[in-house]
Formats: C-alpha cells, sequence, structure tokens
C-alpha cells in the first residue's frame, strides 16, 4: 500500500483469460477495493509478493479473485501512471498474460463482484461509450498495440475454428 501512497514505480500484472469462443472474462471488483471499486476491469490484476515470481503470482491470484486455473503466459508489459479521488497513485510496470480457460468461474466475492464473458467488439464499444464503467489500467491496456494485434489474431483464431 505504501508504493501507492508514495506513487513509487512497481511491478504488477493483469490477466486476460479467453474462451474458445473468443470471449474475454472481465471481472466487476468488488465495492470494497481500496480503488476502482465496482468497475469492470480485466480478468484479474495483482502484484506479486515478496520472494514470488510472476508466474506463481498470477496463479495464485487468479485462483484467489476466480477460483480457477489456467495456464497463463506473458505476452507484453507497459508502463503507466494514474492518480485517483483517494490520493493513492498507481505508478506500474503491468505485465499482461493471456490464458485460455472454459468453464464455470467461482469469483471470490470479497475481490470480484460480478463477471461476464465478452467479445472483443462489443468490448470496445462498452470501453468508447462508457469509459467510467472500466478501470483506468484496463483502457490504456487495451490501447497497446500489442493487444489490439492479440485481439485481431484471436478472432482469425474463432473465425477459423467455425470453418
Amino acid at each position: 500500500m505504501e508504493v501507492h501512497k508514495k506513487g513509487v514505480l512497481h511491478r504488477a500484472f493483469s490477466v486476460m483469460i479467453f474462451n474458445n469462443q473468443g470471449e474475454l472474462l472481465l471481472q466487476k471488483r468488488a465495492k470494497n477495493k481500496y480503488h476502482s471499486p465496482g468497475l469492470w476491469t480485466n480478468s484479474c490484476c495483482s502484484h506479486q509478493r515478496e520472494g514470488e515470481t510472476l508466474n506463481e503470482a498470477v496463479s495464485r491470484r487468479v485462483k484467489e479473485e476466480l477460483g480457477i486455473s489456467c495456464e497463463c503466459k506473458e505476452v507484453f508489459k507497459f508502463k503507466y501512471k494514474a492518480e485517483f479521488d483517494n490520493g493513492l497513485i498507481e505508478h506500474e510496470i503491468d505485465h499482461v498474460f493471456i490464458g485460455n480457460y472454459n468453464g464455470n468461474v467461482f469469483p471470490n466475492q470479497d475481490e470480484v463482484e460480478d463477471v461476464c464473458w465478452v467479445s472483443l467488439d462489443k468490448l470496445n464499444r462498452e470501453i468508447n461509450e462508457n469509459p467510467e464503467c472500466f478501470t483506468y489500467w484496463f483502457k490504456i491496456l487495451m490501447m497497446q498495440e500489442k493487444m489490439q494485434l492479440i485481439g485481431r489474431q484471436i478472432a482469425e483464431d474463432k473465425n477459423e475454428n467455425r470453418k
């Protein structure tokens, strides 16, 4: 929490979990979160603990937040800084992981208010029409060129699977 009070640059991760239909699993952050409560965001996001690898942290937090396990692979990273109304500052190098999962999700209500699967086309429309409903870092993540390329690849793979 101290790094968020001082705005110290630190490592974080964002997980994007897709199903075989090319839909992204979104979570709505619990209302009790210390910042960005009640906003929609990527499947899972957090920070690693001291002595923990990023891969270990991703696996731990996906299980803790969503009640599932899935293999995730780091695909890129980006840096951002955001100041929140409550005085906290996110200044992060965000490592983005992609995973695939098909099945039920069991969200931890202390972390996650709701979940939904959404196509990237619908998500992009929602972000454009209602940006206030989404977390700051998620909007930045979705604008990253590498994320756009991944989205196009997922759409192409989905179309190939239909043939």
